[in-house]
Parts: structure tokens; sequence; C-alpha cells
């Protein structure tokens, strides 16, 4: 496993280690004593999801014990998106978007206190997103996608969008995070 820095400190990129052969290959997706030496973990929950091509999810956040969420993508592709979100951050409002295919390699780790998103580019794309902290639907929150001040120069023009998601507020830097 080899961390990538992006213009956040925070976000990284994981590059996998694969093991060709004459069979196909093999890859470690998770080691936890790795990750968590690298600074990534400790994960509770692992979700997966599966959307078509121009389908936009996101962006999301939870606020009382947020989510960190190594994301990787096991078919199609994506762009996927962090927003820092954590109110004392010098990049409060900053993103880093980064495509991820699948059998590219690559993970992204989305840190707690980021909303995430991601646009579908080649589908339908499976995502797996291993998370830090547990689901909690009583304190899930959002921003609009398309956000002005955001500025995310996301690969589709027309996305699919949930009713939820069609809705998201805009981006305030006033979203409080809490621990549990």
């Amino acid at each position: 496993m080899e961390l990538v820095e992006t213009t956040i400190p925070a976000v990284k990129i994981v590059r996998l280690e694969a093991f060709p052969d004459h069979r196909g290959t093999f890859t470690r997706f998770w080691n936890r004593d790795e990750w968590l030496a690298a600074g990534i973990g400790p994960f509770v929950e692992d979700n997966v999801s599966t959307s078509n091509c121009n389908v936009l999810r996101g962006l999301h956040l939870q606020t009382l014990s947020p989510q960190g969420k190594l994301v990787s993508v096991l078919n199609g592709a994506i762009y996927d998106v962090a927003v820092d979100v954590r109110s004392n951050s010098e990049t409060l409002g900053c993103w880093v978007g980064v495509h991820l295919r699948a059998g590219d390699g690559q993970q992204l780790w989305v840190p707690p206190g980021f909303a995430h998103g991601f646009a579908v580019t080649d589908g339908p794309a499976t995502v797996h997103y291993r998370c830090t902290t547990a689901y909690q639907a009583n304190h899930q929150a959002g921003i609009r996608w398309n956000d002005p001040n955001l500025a995310i120069d996301w690969p589709v023009s027309d996305p699919v969008l949930s009713p939820r998601d069609a809705v998201l507020p805009p981006f305030s830097g006033a979203i409080e995070l809490r621990s549990s």
C-alpha cells in the first residue's frame, strides 16, 4: 500500500499492490494493521451501492459521530469527491475530486469531517465504503451537489439524483459536527 497526498492533506489516495499472474490478479483491499499504521480507520461498518451511469450520490455527511470512509470501486468508474466541512480547518469548503475505476488499484480515504459524494462515469458502478462509525439515519446531512460556492468540477452536467439529494441545502460552513 502507498499513500498519495491530495490538495487537502487529510484526504489520501491509497494505491494498492496488485499481484498478477497467468490466472488474473490478486489485490489486498484492506489489512487492519497496515491501514491503522497509516492513520486510516479503525472501521466498524461496510456498505455497497450500485448506481447507473450519470447517477450522482451526495454530497452526504453524518453530523453526530462523523464517518471516515475508505472508498473502492468494484465495478465501473466514478468521480469521487470529498468536501472539507471541519469548522476549524484551513481547508474548510475546499474539495478534492479523484477518478476511481474498478481494477485501477486505488481507493480514496475520506476522513471524518468531510462531506462525500460521487458521480458514475462508467456504469453501472458498484462502490464499496468501509466506514469508521455506524450509519445513523437521524444525523444525516448534506450539501447541494452543484453549489456555486464550492464550484465542484463534476464530469456530468445533468445527473440523476435522488429526491433527497435534489433538495439538499448549499454549503454554508455552518454544519455542526459532533463526536458521539
